[in-house]
């Protein structure tokens, strides 16, 4: 039985191709020999500065071979890593520092004024050129030691959640659900290693657990798109040409923004086999069109949130969908068990909304330092009054169709009442991207003036209010369609490329 992640390394991709690239981080590139080498020459260095187990060591690195480097080591030291935000607002760096306590901050030299900036003392940065400078040989007995020690609960990583506003929730992921998931992935989802991986996501979102364990499991290559490409879609596209990337696992709205420049027809992406997309809803007419565009390719939605180590749920298109229907968030990953529970917390029949809640050993432990919000999310199973069992609310409305499939409906927090009637803001939204000429789109609920709200990008010049309300209007009653309209350039994005709705909806509060 698997333990500790760092088994696949060892007993995969660096005993069956240790002179394959495995990172390549234009214009470095690291073999799977030198990644392991690298990897325990930081661990031994870390042991070396702080003899401690499971205890947090944060990175705070651009995102970067060096990272995957440092995270390596940590857990080769058998401590926990933190990947932090660069760019992030020193107020909120210092939140997160402060929560988690690290022993080191993995840094560089270059980065250390801004860590000083935020009260981080010198004795506790570790310098990664240290690790490249240094020529000594890893201590085998010390990291043995270490690893021997871990427990497949022990914690793995510490994941904080995307938002623009307030101190965001740490999430801990263990060694067990990181394996299990990733098990499932390469059973169900036939990942080989044969991938050429187009790394988008930063570091610090939980795609990076996928690409990562990929990567040292089966010996595929992660490829590091570099981050200046993200806002250029033509340049993103033309990377993934250029380097023959073969697999992706990206956020729907960077996806959209290629459809919408009609960049798919002008590139050869031949070499795509498989694209994973999850974080939000795909609009159908968007994901139709990758799909012609690139016929050769396994296209998969993946659903959950962080709290149950990527994603629970998944959907292989395997069929032809109407550019307004909706897509499955499918069915449950392997050992996971999906409930959908009713406002009694009882079971919801075929086509019954409820919410969705998990259990399975893919849970994450909690949120670090936080038992009070562990404690609201995580609860007792109700459906089980007979022994301990814990379940993650996810706060999440769905149903079952006739087929057996999730349907994702909408967060409960979009649900509104309007007018006296219950509204599910994400249905009206879904609506709105099937319009031809809607590029990208986001309804928010203005409570001050009680108006059904429209961010939307158009593909190309002014669409009036008048003309979207005409077409919702065929398929809405009327105090479901929105009446107030903000057509925007590019609507706000979240580092992780998702729409920023937390700052959209401040703008919103500000417009009450």
């Amino acid at each position: 039985m698997q333990i500790n992640i760092l088994e696949y390394l060892e007993n995969g991709a660096a005993r069956q191709y240790p002179d394959k690239v495995a990172i390549l981080d234009s214009p470095r590139s690291y073999t799977f020999a030198e990644l392991e080498r690298y990897a325990k020459r930081c661990a031994t260095l870390l042991i070396r500065r702080v003899d401690v187990t499971s205890r947090p060591v944060a990175v705070f690195l651009p995102k970067s071979a060096d990272m995957v480097l440092a995270d390596l080591g940590i857990v080769y030291s058998g401590n926990i890593y933190a990947n932090l935000d660069i760019k992030s607002p020193a107020q909120r760096v210092k939140g997160i520092l402060g929560n988690i306590a690290p022993v080191l901050v993995i840094t560089s030299r270059a980065l250390a004024p801004q860590l000083a900036a935020v009260g981080v003392p010198d004795t506790a940065l570790f310098f990664f050129e240290d690790v490249e400078g240094e020529s000594l040989e890893p201590d085998g007995v010390a990291l043995w030691r270490r690893l021997e020690a871990v427990i497949d609960t022990d914690p793995l990583c510490i994941i904080h959640t995307s938002g623009s506003t307030g101190l965001p929730k740490g999430v801990v992921l263990s060694h067990r659900g990181t394996i299990d998931f990733m098990d499932w992935c390469f059973e169900t989802l036939k990942l080989d290693g044969s991938e050429r991986i187009g790394s988008l996501s930063p570091f610090y979102f939980d795609i990076y657990t996928l690409e990562l364990n990929l990567c040292i499991a089966k010996g595929a290559t992660l490829v590091i798109i570099p981050d200046q490409l993200a806002i250029f879609p033509a340049k993103l596209v033309e990377f993934l040409q250029q380097q023959a990337i073969s697999f992706l696992f990206w956020v729907p709205s960077i996806m959209v923004n290629i459809c919408n420049q009609g960049l798919l027809e002008q590139f050869d992406l031949s070499a795509l086999k498989t694209a994973f997309f999850a974080g939000e809803v795909f609009p159908m007419k968007h994901l139709n069109h990758w799909r012609r565009a690139l016929p050769q390719a396994t296209f998969v939605n993946l659903y959950g949130p962080i709290e149950i180590t990527v994603d629970c749920t998944y959907f292989v298109l395997d069929r032809e969908f109407a550019d307004d229907e909706g897509l499955p968030i499918g069915f449950p990953c392997r050992n996971t068990d999906i409930l959908i529970l009713n406002e009694e917390n009882r079971p919801c029949a075929v086509e019954g909304r409820g919410e969705l809640c998990v259990r399975g050993s893919s849970l994450a432990l909690g949120y670090w330092n936080d038992p009070e919000k562990t404690a609201k999310a995580f609860v007792q199973n109700p459906l089980n009054t007979s022994y301990p069992e814990l379940i993650y609310r996810t706060g999440d409305q769905v149903y079952r169709n006739r087929r057996g499939e999730i349907m994702f409906v909408g967060r409960l927090d979009f649900q509104i009442k309007h007018l006296g009637y219950r509204i599910e803001l994400p249905e009206i939204e879904y609506q709105v991207l099937a319009i031809e000429q809607i590029a990208n789109a986001c309804v928010l609920y203005n409570k001050g003036k009680k108006e059904i709200t429209l961010f939307y990008e158009t593909r190309d010049g002014e669409l009036s209010p008048a003309a979207i309300r005409q077409k919702l209007s065929q398929i809405f009653p009327k105090y479901m369609l929105p009446t107030a309209f903000h057509q925007m350039k590019e609507l706000p994005r979240n580092p992780n490329g998702k729409i920023d709705r937390n700052g959209l909806s401040v703008a919103l509060e500000q417009m009450a």
